[in-house]
């Protein structure tokens, strides 16, 4: 390889001249005719006449990559006019891999790569070189830039870059951009292929070099094949007790095809049971699911039998000459006999019973049958969910039901329960069916006549007039096309004053049958009519009806109907009845004030008398609520007020103290009344215990010298008139007072007040 670079290079140097400038000797010029031949003058300062003379004669340099040998490869050689051969002239060198990847023989100027260059990596280097003298270390001429290009060698294989590639072609497709080697590939057979493909470079020449890349090829599906059926007929084995909408089975038909071109559809033939059954296709699995559109009845019918199409949704035009894309197979189907529960002969009873129905009437029977081969016995049970349910009973072996209670419509009109049959050989299995009671009407109210009850007749009334038209009501609940009818009681029918007319349409009208009315002989009628309805049985009653006579206008407008008739025969008029109520009124109010005023004038003589009492008589200006009042008045004002100063404790509520017992010392029996009066009045005063309302309190001591007798009223007599006040009189001018008052009392008479 090294020896095949080293050529290359040659011939290309050979051929191109190369662009590297071989150094040609120049004519030597002495210091002293040139002195300043290899000084470079400053720009800008340059004589016209001066022409400065170049020692470089190069400008690129060339390097092989991928060098492989084990001694660093030359590169090129740089020199200097001024460098006679003696080693005072120093080359030095700069730049892009000064150093690292190139170095240079500050002597003789040979350039060399120590290391192996990559072009891809980088292409070429800029470098800069200066000859500088040995001994004053300046430089001899201006540094210089050149480059060194890496020259590129086959050393890199083509690469695909995206590689491995992934195609799909559709099976049995025609010439392509890929083309097949084999005709009619089918997808079915195989699926995946793999195609090794390899890129040289070169031309393919020898030497070249050479990449590879792998394409997975995929064939896509098409749909070139029908569906199949693995077998031609199926068998399903269906219990009788399967529910409609259930699926009872599946079966499948083959497509080797894939994705939509796989997609089945199937349907029923129409034939023997098709029309019990239905077929719909399962999304994710493409079979075909049979379902139960009718119940089933093994004692009907056992078996059935049909025929089901597959056959494909998405067809390709240009398979339509295999053939037909389905396929046709047979399913039969045998019905399982199942030991079911009893049916009923109707999907629901309905009933009727008259209320009041005596209790254990039958009103009706419901009837279960076991179907099954083995036929057993039935057993009726009422399905108890509340109380209503024990309204009836149900024979178990019958299936009658009776009334269990009376029944009333206008409580409930209407009663709905089920009932349960169960067979005898297996009782777990129930049917149930609602039943419906209608409670129906029992004629037991009598018709009543609606409001109103009252009515008026003018005076001026005429035979045949028609005063008021009356409608019936009915509690019962009335059959349609009912009716009702009136009349006259028959103690009403031989008075000629009114009549009833029936308009046979419900309604009737109240007649006159006289020529006139007047109040003044009665003002009052009491009209008995009698109301009939139709049903059974007939019930009737007596409906009163008041009819009062008012006065009327020519037009028959009433004008009164009030009690002055009473007044008429006097020939009073209606301002003068009015005045006369008027004076009674203003006569009773005068008594009233009078009285008022005798009252008020006694019970001012009692406060004028207060004075002279002094501290024996409280006077209140209310009577009080007796001794359970505790509240209208203090009743420490009757106590002693230094005790109250002293003693703040309220009198008004009975305090929680406990109540201590009293220290009565013991009384002389000489002792003035009056120490003995103010000892129990501090005992009293000083309880906290007291009760706060009035109480007799037992002195048991009257004392003696007291004129007068006891004014207790326990031993008065039943009433004042009986009492006898002529000995206040006697008791001294300090009971006068007293004596006056109860003498202006005896003296005073009501009866006397005109």
């Amino acid at each position: 390889m090294l020896t095949r670079n080293c050529l290359s290079l040659l011939l290309w140097v050979l051929f191109d001249g190369g662009l590297l400038t071989p150094l040609h000797p120049q004519p030597r010029q002495t210091l002293e005719a040139e002195p300043r031949e290899n000084v470079v003058p400053v720009p800008g300062r340059r004589s016209s006449a001066q022409r400065v003379k170049r020692g470089w004669v190069w400008n690129q340099f060339f390097v092989l990559e991928e060098y492989m040998g084990s001694e660093p490869q030359y590169v090129g050689k740089l020199h200097s006019d001024l460098d006679k051969g003696v080693g005072t002239v120093k080359y030095t060198l700069s730049g892009d891999g000064a150093g690292t990847v190139f170095t240079i023989d500050e002597t003789t100027g040979d350039i060399h790569a120590i290391r192996s260059l990559d072009r891809e990596e980088k292409p070429f280097y800029t470098l800069r070189a200066q000859a500088v003298d040995v001994d004053t270390k300046k430089p001899l001429e201006p540094e210089s830039e050149f480059i060194i290009k890496v020259q590129d060698i086959n050393d890199n294989e083509p690469k695909f870059l995206d590689g491995p590639y992934v195609a799909s072609v559709p099976e049995m497709s025609p010439v392509g951009v890929i083309r097949t080697a084999l005709p009619n590939m089918d997808r079915e057979v195989k699926e995946q292929y793999q195609v090794l493909i390899q890129a040289k470079d070169m031309g393919g020449q020898l030497g070249g070099l050479a990449g590879t890349t792998t394409v997975n090829i995929t064939l896509t599906d098409v749909n070139d094949n029908p569906p199949r059926f693995p077998k031609s007929i199926f068998h399903l084995k269906v219990p009788e007790s399967s529910h409609v909408g259930s699926a009872i089975g599946r079966i499948r038909a083959v497509d080797p095809d894939f994705g939509k071109n796989a997609e089945i559809e199937y349907n029923i033939v129409p034939g023997d049971g098709g029309n019990l059954f239905e077929i719909t296709t399962d999304e994710n699995t493409q079979e075909g699911v049979i379902k139960l559109k009718k119940p089933l009845d093994f004692e009907t019918k056992k078996a059935y039998t049909f025929k089901v199409e597959a056959s494909n949704l998405h067809l390709d035009h240009r398979f339509h000459s295999v053939g037909p894309f389905k396929d046709t197979a047979t399913v039969k189907i045998n019905v399982l006999d199942m030991d079911e529960p009893p049916v009923f002969s109707k999907p629901m009873y309905t009933m009727e019973v008259y209320e009041d129905t005596p209790v254990g009437t039958i009103i009706g029977a419901v009837t279960a049958q076991d179907l099954d081969a083995g036929s057993s016995s039935v057993r009726y049970f009422i399905d108890w969910k509340n109380d209503v349910d024990s309204y009836f009973t149900i024979d178990a072996t019958e299936g009658t039901i009776a009334t269990n209670e009376l029944l009333d419509r206008e409580s409930t009109a209407q009663y709905n329960f089920s009932i349960l049959a169960s067979k005898v050989s297996n009782p777990l299995l129930t049917s149930k069916v609602n039943v419906i009671v209608n409670v129906l009407d029992v004629n037991e109210f009598p018709p009543e006549i609606s409001v109103p009850y009252e009515t008026s007749v003018c005076e001026n009334a005429k035979p045949g007039q028609v005063i008021q038209t009356v409608t019936a009501a009915d509690k019962d609940l009335s059959p349609a096309g009912q009716r009702f009818s009136f009349r006259l009681s028959a103690e009403a029918s031989n008075k000629p004053n009114f009549t009833v007319h029936d308009y046979r349409n419900n309604t009737a009208g109240i007649e006159t049958r006289r020529n006139g009315y007047s109040r003044r002989q009665q003002e009052l009628y009491f009209l008995p009519v009698v109301i009939e309805d139709s049903s059974y049985p007939v019930q009737s009653s007596t409906n009163t009806m008041t009819i009062r006579v008012c006065r009327c206008d020519s037009d028959g407008t009433i004008l009164s109907c009030n009690v002055e008739a009473i007044f008429l025969p006097v020939g009073l008029s209606t301002g003068a009845l009015i005045a006369i109520l008027l004076c009674i009124v203003i006569l009773l109010v005068i008594v009233v004030l009078y009285v008022a005023l005798r009252r008020q004038k006694k019970k001012d003589t009692l406060m004028t008398s207060k004075e002279d009492i002094r501290d024996n008589v409280i006077h209140y200006d209310d009577e009080g609520g007796g001794e359970e009042d505790t509240q209208a008045f203090d009743i420490g004002a009757l106590r002693n007020p230094k005790v109250i100063e002293d003693n703040k404790m309220r009198r008004d509520i009975k305090p929680d103290t406990l109540r201590f017992p009293r220290q009565r010392p013991p009384v002389e029996d000489n002792t003035d009344i009056r120490d003995f009066i103010h000892q129990r009045l501090q005992e009293n005063d000083g309880d906290p215990t007291a009760p706060p309302y009035d109480s007799l309190a037992t002195y048991a001591y009257e004392g003696n010298g007291s004129v007068a007798e006891s004014l207790s009223s326990i031993d008065s007599l039943t009433t004042e008139a009986d009492q006898d006040y002529d000995y206040l009189s006697d008791w001294g001018p300090r009971f006068k007072i007293l004596a006056d008052m109860f003498g202006e009392e005896e003296s005073y008479n009501p009866d006397k007040v005109t």
